[in-house]
Formats: C-alpha cells, structure tokens, sequence
C-alpha cells in the first residue's frame, strides 16, 4: 500500500471531525466532498458571512454545517481570544468580531472540543493561520516553537521496492531558528513521524559541515542543537551536523559518518534555515518527481494545518487525512455541535 493510501485508511478508522473555514473557495468544496464520499474524515463545513452566494453550494455538501453568525458558541469563542490576547492589546470588540470569522471560529471549535482539528490556508496566509491558531489553540505542553513539516514521497534510492517517505523540517515557518528552536522542531517533527507515517524517526541535522569538516557560526548552532535534542529526547536516534548525502546514503555515510546510528538511515531531515528547507523541498518536489504532502504545522495543543494559497483539492484532501491522524487521542474528543448548528 502506498503512503497516502495508507494515510487515507488510517485516518478513516479514526473518524476525526475536520473543520472547513474556506468553504467560499471552490477547491476546499471538491475537496470536503471527496473526503465525505471516501469518509476519510468527518467534514465540519464553516459558512462565509461575507460569502453568501456560496451558501447554498456548502449546505448541498450533506455535511455539517456551522454558521458563525448565528452559532451562540461565537461569545465563548471571543471570550477564550480576548483571555489569550488582551494583554497583547486586543479589545473586547476586536475579539467580538474575530470570532465570527470564519478562520477564528472554527479554531475555536477545536478549542471547545467539537472538532479535532482545522485545516485552512488556501485563502489565508500562513501569518493569518498561525496567528488564529495560536490565539485559540496554543502550543503543545513543553513546546515553545510551533513550526512545520512536508512528507516527501519519492521513489526508491535506498534499495527499496517502495517508495520512500522522508520529512522535512522546517520548510514554512521559522525563517532562522535559533539553537532552542531547532530543538523544538526535531522533537516535534520525530513526535508527528510516528503518529503520520507509523514508523521510527531517525533524526539527522543538515549542515554544509559533516562531524567538524568545516565551522561557521551555522555549523556551531547545529552542533548546540544536537546536544541539546539528545539531552532532551534521549530515546531518539539523533546525530549531525552531516550533509545531506552522510544523512541519506549508507556508502557515503560510511566514509563521513562510520559508526553514526544516524547516517544512510535519516528519514527526518532536520534543516538550519528556512532558507535551506524551502529550497531543498521544492527542488526535491520538482527534480525528483516527488508527491510534497503540506504544510503540515507541528507543535499545536490540537493540529490546525496551514495549506499553500496555490494548493490543489488533491493537496487540501491529503493534507486533511495527515492532521487527522495529528489530532491524537490525548487532544481529540468528538462533541457533536448543538442540533440547530446542523445542516
């Protein structure tokens, strides 16, 4: 079974409700309707107020349907914002309107309980996600970095019939994460491997150096970090700093790397930048034909997923199957909405 299909099925065994905020955006439409048809998850679609023309075709899906201008939740929703956020200087009446937007309400809905998890993005920025879901959902207990992820399908190089998955991270949020981030971002991307492809992480931190070959201010800050992450995650297979090729490759790996647990075996690539992870993953995504599943943010209490503005209904399906299979039983419940919230 390949990994989507794979993820598709593990995800519909859980039957995670996921909350739609874009439901004006035709993709997130053809997207809810093929995970409703396929029951992957259980789509919670979020009426636009701003959108009423797109009404009817949302309440044509069959699923539930939550309005946040008629939704009595809306006050208890601006009431946890403005308890987050007042301090920071947000009014009473800014979180009163916040919260009846489509984006702010339905992370308050996971923050309630009546959804395990969000997915949005295709209309909002990854600064607008972040912000509503920190807001509302907060980071994990013991994370102080919420950052993100990409699985990377792509095909055999390491001897294998199948196809291999490989995570990224982080490729969308942190542009230059300091030694405690870099920290936050392995242990968060080893904890969500487990939970999103169900194998064991084997954690490498990229450098241009491998084991000393070359110094820099860069290199010193990996080398923090992977003292640092084996103090804190002792039970993790973690080494660096490594180039790319040690990471990957058993043969180079054993010339740069003999003896590491890590090198020829990585499958979490942990990247020193921003600039480093965008650029590998898209080049990856592009010159090696490979499948590029997310954003997917790590480190949330609950999982609200950030989708790329230019992304796909394929891309928002796959990635509503991932964050299902985020949303654990330690964060999820599955609270029905009151009866007149039903379409």
């Amino acid at each position: 079974m390949s990994f989507l299909a794979d993820v598709r099925a593990r995800a519909a065994a859980l039957h995670r409700r996921v909350i739609f905020p874009e439901t004006a955006d035709a993709r997130t439409l053809e997207a809810v309707r093929a995970l409703k048809a396929q029951a992957v998850v259980v789509p919670l679609a979020v009426l636009d107020p701003a959108a009423p023309a797109s009404h009817a075709a949302v309440r044509a899906l069959g699923v539930e349907v939550v309005d946040p201008s008629a939704d009595a939740r809306v006050d208890q929703i601006a009431h946890l914002l403005y308890a987050a956020r007042h301090e920071k200087g947000m009014t009473e009446g800014e979180a009163a309107r916040l919260a009846t937007t489509p984006l702010y309400f339905a992370d308050g809905l996971v923050r309630l309980g009546a959804a395990d998890a969000c997915v949005a993005g295709v209309c909002h920025t990854t600064a607008d996600v972040l912000r509503a879901s920190l807001a509302l959902l907060g980071p994990a207990p013991g994370v102080h970095t919420v950052s993100s992820a990409f699985y990377m399908v792509v095909p055999p190089f390491r001897g294998t019939e199948n196809d291999e998955v490989l995570t990224f991270t982080d490729c969308a949020v942190i542009p230059y994460p300091t030694v405690d981030q870099l920290v936050d971002i392995a242990i968060a991307a080893a904890r969500d491997r487990r939970r999103i492809v169900g194998d064991e992480p084997v954690v490498a931190f990229l450098s241009f150096s491998t084991y000393g070959s070359a110094g820099g201010p860069s290199v010193e800050l990996v080398r923090h970090a992977v003292r640092l992450t084996r103090a804190c995650a002792p039970d993790l297979a973690i080494d660096g700093e490594m180039q790319a090729d040690a990471a990957l490759i058993a043969s180079v790996a054993a010339r740069k790397v003999p003896g590491s647990v890590v090198g020829g075996r990585a499958n979490v690539l942990v990247f020193p930048s921003l600039d480093a992870g965008n650029i590998a993953y898209k080049l990856v995504q592009r010159l090696a034909d490979a499948t590029a599943v997310g954003p997917i943010v790590q480190g949330l209490k609950r999982p609200c997923s950030d989708l790329s503005r230019g992304a796909t209904s394929d891309d928002i399906f796959h990635v509503a199957a991932v964050t299902a299979l985020q949303a654990h039983d330690g964060a999820a419940t599955a609270a029905p909405a009151p009866e007149e919230n039903k379409a």
